[in-house]
């Protein structure tokens, strides 16, 4: 059974996703931390509840959800865990943090590459890797069958999808990939996205005004 904590973060409220289960391992997704007190928030959570922090994992590596990669490589010794895909926007990175004026620390380089169709384990519990791209190049989406919900990144919110107009994101591809990975999935399924509040793929197939 897996606990799911998030706190949204940084100028862009973006969601940043812990995974937890009975035994306190701890999954770490997008930590979009930026300003000092956020950074003391997640680390002081995962203190006061005595979590083993054992992955890092991006869903997509835009500036806004890998503000808190070194930090959480550094302090739990974890290596980065990316779509290959993704690698060029991870490189970009930096330049568009000052293109924005919000420069950060640069992400460690990844530790290795995630596969679509890969299993990420964390403990007896499994997520299935979904290759989402559209919104990035190398998006993806983790989904957990048993108990019905996908980490989804920027791909799809309540009532909108992700936008296109940044490099290597195109609108085709990213509506396909909501119909033909998420939309397959069951109604009941709770999408958990990159910004704003959880959905469920029930609703969004009824009432997503970019899906109809």
């Amino acid at each position: 059974m897996i606990e799911i904590q998030y706190f949204a973060f940084n100028p862009l409220q973006e969601n940043t996703y812990l995974l937890i289960n009975e035994k306190k391992d701890c999954i770490i997704i997008d930590p979009g931390c930026y300003f000092e007190e956020e950074r003391k928030e997640l680390l002081q959570y995962i203190e006061k509840h005595g979590l083993n922090v054992t992955r890092l994992l991006n869903t997509h590596c835009h500036f806004d959800h890998i503000f808190g990669n070194k930090l959480v490589a550094r302090t739990f010794n974890v290596g980065l865990e990316i779509h290959r895909l993704e690698q060029t926007v991870l490189d970009r990175s930096p330049q568009v943090g000052v293109m924005y004026n919000i420069p950060f620390e640069p992400s460690p380089m990844p530790a290795r590459y995630i596969e679509e169709g890969e299993k990420i384990q964390l403990g007896d519990d499994v997520l299935d890797v979904l290759f989402t791209p559209g919104h990035s190049p190398g998006s993806i989406s983790f989904y957990h069958a048993a108990q019905q919900f996908v980490i989804g990144g920027d791909v799809l919110f309540y009532q909108s999808i992700g936008r296109t107009d940044l490099p290597g994101g195109h609108h085709e591809t990213l509506l396909n990939s909501i119909r033909q990975k998420l939309f397959v999935l069951p109604d009941e399924v709770k999408v958990y996205p990159g910004h704003g509040q959880p959905t469920t793929i029930g609703f969004e197939k009824k009432h997503n005004p970019f899906l109809q």
